[in-house]
């Protein structure tokens, strides 16, 4: 469990957790597709029914999101070049292609990806998510709703838990608590163990003076796994507002011992709990 937590550690750090607020491409070799058989009722297609060139175009992809997802942007990009080439058709291969761009802040080239995904398959809900989060990063909230709703109500869509929390970050970022409030709860329904989901919520709380409530999500976070110098440092302001003083000395203890060197202990020991 230590390398998973470390992983999510670094992926957290920042005001929105925004790494895991994004789809990354997986299971993509020997997808199935419907064709018509002879009957003419729907059929599924198998290896021996794609050609040569979508199967060059699928383990190019599947080499293209392993490399994404260790971090070796260039090296995706480039087998994902390949992929598009040997079969344009995948929109899978759009949907990477747009988060390697979003992960280069190359906003122009990761939105012409995801529309071209979208354009190939128009109810993927993977897409409709990524493309919403670009949209909210550019400050265009109502079209970035727009794409998340989309994915939420895709009935086969099976990560709406990570688009109603991506939906409730936009809603706080754009100021609209209250909506962002009921979009996070419903995600922490669907989802109770996401620290991104929880993490945000208790934020929220906080901003709004809702400290028992928003006690109540940050604890979780702090006793398990994914407690980061963030999570410690929200923390440790929430029991102060509450005058927990004991709590307050246990967490700065933890936030001092197992990031010495972050920006939150640098807070800590300044005594900035207002900043």
């Amino acid at each position: 469990m230590p390398k998973l937590a470390g992983l999510v550690g670094k992926c957290i750090r920042g005001l929105l957790w925004s790494a895991l607020a994004l789809h990354v491409v997986s299971g993509l070799v020997g997808c199935a597709a419907n064709t018509a058989g002879p009957s003419g009722n729907a059929d599924l297609v198998t290896d021996s029914d794609e050609s040569a060139a979508r199967k060059r175009a699928r383990i190019r992809l599947e080499l293209a999101a392993g490399y994404y997802n260790n971090g070796q942007t260039n090296i995706a990009l480039d087998e994902l070049k390949q992929s598009i080439a040997a079969d344009p058709s995948l929109f899978e291969a759009h949907n990477l292609r747009g988060l390697i761009y979003l992960r280069l802040n190359d906003m122009g080239l990761a939105e012409e990806s995801f529309k071209r995904a979208l354009q190939i398959n128009p109810q993927a809900g993977t897409v409709q998510h990524n493309y919403g989060w670009l949209l909210c990063q550019q400050g265009r909230m109502a079209e970035s709703y727009k794409q998340f709703g989309n994915a939420i109500a895709d009935p086969t869509y099976t990560d709406r838990a990570k688009s109603w929390m991506a939906l409730g970050v936009c809603q706080a970022k754009a100021g609209q608590r209250s909506e962002a409030e009921n979009s996070l709860i419903r995600s922490y329904e669907l989802d109770a163990a996401s620290p991104v989901t929880g993490y945000n919520l208790a934020l929220l709380l906080f901003q709004r003076g809702e400290y028992v409530r928003a006690q109540f999500y940050v604890r979780r976070i702090n006793n398990g796994d994914y407690a980061n110098a963030e999570s410690l440092w929200l923390g440790i302001k929430i029991e102060r507002r509450l005058d927990n003083r004991e709590a307050v000395s246990q967490l700065s203890g933890q936030l001092k011992k197992r990031f010495p060197q972050s920006k939150e202990t640098t807070l800590l020991e300044r005594g900035a709990f207002d900043e």
